[in-house]
């Protein structure tokens, strides 16, 4: 019986296990086709981390040493000035990737701070394993290439929205673009990332 029970339980573990990566795989498979044994691979270079909500998964001045996929919860990306002030620069929830690509391509220590805002789960490769992936999986380079193109294509609407759009309808298009992410953000943070003070934030939101 004590046999068939630790069976059983290694089992379910396994089963556990594999879930976890199928948001990952799910990812994958909308930007590159893995056959079954690929996935399977693919996912072997990846590990677990949790990170309870305010801690940092990466601060000012550390190496980068991962790239991130989001399971579960949301992380905000900010620098600090000299005078201690936060600038927000972008933000990582379920689904979405987060590191510090500088720092994680070129060994430089980080200008980032990445902090969770809830308890959040995230699937962690690291530059070594990440080598090891594209010589396993050709595939996996035009993946990582497709997404950071992604970010580069995210990064300049973006400068385009902050010189062509007032602070209200940077507002607007960025709570009705990211409902779930905007839902998580005090007004300081929220501020912070449209690069306005907390008070005509709340100017704005009066005005709503």
């Amino acid at each position: 019986m004590a046999m068939v029970l630790l069976i059983t339980l290694g089992y379910n573990i396994a089963i556990r296990t594999a879930m976890i990566f199928d948001p990952l795989i799910a990812h994958v498979n909308k930007i590159v086709h893995l056959s079954k044994d690929e996935e399977e691979e693919f996912c072997s270079y990846f590990h677990l981390k949790t990170i309870d909500k305010k801690d940092f998964i990466l601060q000012q001045g550390e190496i980068c040493k991962f790239e991130g996929f989001v399971l579960e919860g949301c992380f905000r990306t900010f620098t600090l000035d000299k005078k201690g002030n936060e600038n927000t620069l972008f933000f990582a929830a379920k689904d979405w990737w987060l590191m510090d690509i500088d720092s994680f391509m070129n060994n430089n220590p980080s200008e980032l701070n990445i902090q969770a805002l809830e308890d959040s789960q995230v699937l962690i490769i690291n530059r070594k394993n990440k080598e090891q992936l594209y010589a396993a999986i050709p595939s996996a380079e035009k993946l990582f290439r497709i997404m950071f193109q992604k970010s580069v294509v995210a990064w300049q609407r973006r400068l385009v929205q902050n010189h062509s759009l007032t602070a209200k309808e940077r507002y607007l298009l960025f709570t009705s673009t990211y409902p779930e992410i905007a839902s998580k953000l005090t007004d300081r943070q929220t501020s912070s990332y449209l690069g306005i003070t907390h008070e005509f934030l709340s100017k704005i939101k009066k005005q709503l």
